[in-house]
């Protein structure tokens, strides 16, 4: 099989240090593969391009709409709601749900994978061919496996988890409601904040198009698992701590706590819609004037603007609004500041992967710009 889907990708995801574990634990890219040669676990995401071929994000034609599923979706359980869909009810389900969920992905990857091993080498992720078993099925196989012109990975990239995670924060509002006459003020902003995140990236879905996940991982279990399990019942955790935790908010506090999240706001979106705008149109009046850096590739490196400020200003904001969500809930736990911290270290993690990318293809030119950008997400810390 190796023979008809081309060379063996080197183990990359973790680094150096990573890699090393990934031998570890995996064996060795002579390990269990030359027992068995499984590679590829999915998650679930709708990329909706021309069927076959190259799985190229530029062959694929995006349907955006990924908002109008978050609306569709709202008006179908507002419908079941008033039939008596008992929608408080939910909050006492997720440990089974989260459960069902994850052997989900168990059974969806094993059948992305068995799909991958008939795939053109056309079709493989850049990493996710290294003839080490464990670690192809993990980090994924195919590209962006289809069926016919379904595209199943950009589909889950955002939908399904993060539909979810807006209505599993809704069922626990619902349920607070219930238990106490109505939400709490921090539920009420724990929810705001979330929906307004949730609903930012799916309006602007198609940005997907050109993250790291769609261009260069495969669709295996890290991000099955992630899309349809992780992040609605996880990044859920500070409404659902506040649920049965509740805690007293006053309005001035509460007032501190929405401008943080504004702050993140608007840093996050301003670095991602320069940045797509910058790739769509270089001379769009709003973009025109940022000074950059040219490259061998013929692509032009932003150095002003957000990106003059630090390389990942939107990584920056994504964790300025993590701590916006986890003050609600005070301080007399660590729980829900878990997201916090495991964003964190995912950021930094993606950022090192980024770096490395970014070298490979630029060179000399990505030099100079971490020359000129010498923080990577913190302006003066890191």
């Amino acid at each position: 099989m190796a023979s008809l889907q081309g060379p063996r990708a080197p183990l990359e995801f973790g680094g150096p240090l990573g890699n090393e574990a990934e031998r570890g634990w995996a064996g060795g890219p002579n390990g269990l593969s030359r027992v068995c040669d499984l590679p590829d676990l999915a998650l679930v995401h709708v990329y909706v391009g021309r069927g076959g071929g190259d799985a190229q994000p530029q062959d694929l034609l995006c349907c955006d709409s990924g908002f109008q599923a978050l609306v569709l979706t709202a008006l179908l359980v507002g419908l079941g709601v008033s039939v008596g869909l008992p929608l408080g009810a939910l909050p006492e389900m997720l440990l089974p749900l989260a459960f069902a969920a994850t052997i989900t992905t168990f059974i969806f990857s094993f059948l992305l994978y068995m799909k991958a091993q008939v795939a053109p080498a056309s079709a493989l992720a850049p990493g996710g061919n290294s003839g080490n078993l464990i670690y192809d099925f993990f980090l994924g196989r195919e590209l962006n496996p289809r069926i016919c012109s379904f595209d199943f990975k950009y589909f889950c990239e955002l939908r399904p988890g993060l539909i979810g995670w807006v209505f599993i924060n809704l069922a626990l509002l619902v349920q607070e409601a219930e238990q106490r006459g109505s939400p709490s003020l921090a539920m009420w902003l724990v929810n705001g904040f979330q929906l307004l995140y949730v609903g930012d990236a799916l309006w602007h879905e198609e940005a997907v198009l050109t993250t790291m996940d769609i261009t260069h991982d495969g669709f295996g279990f890290m991000l099955a698992f992630g899309d349809l399990a992780w992040v609605p019942f996880t990044y859920s955790l500070q409404a659902q701590f506040l649920l049965y935790h509740p805690q007293p908010l006053g309005l001035p506090m509460a007032a501190v706590i929405c401008l943080i999240n504004a702050i993140g706001y608007y840093i996050f979106r301003g670095a991602n819609s320069q940045k797509n705008t910058f790739r769509k149109n270089p001379s769009d009046p709003s973009v025109s004037g940022l000074e950059t850096i040219p490259t061998a590739t013929g692509r032009q490196l932003l150095v002003s603007g957000w990106w003059g400020m630090v390389r990942h200003p939107n990584y920056l904001g994504d964790l300025i609004m993590a701590l916006a969500w986890s003050l609600p809930c005070g301080v007399s736990h660590l729980l829900p500041y878990f997201y916090i911290l495991y964003f964190t270290a995912l950021l930094v993690h993606r950022e090192a992967r980024d770096e490395r990318q970014c070298l490979q293809k630029y060179g000399r030119a990505w030099h100079e710009y971490c020359r000129r950008v010498p923080y990577r997400i913190l302006p003066y810390i890191y």
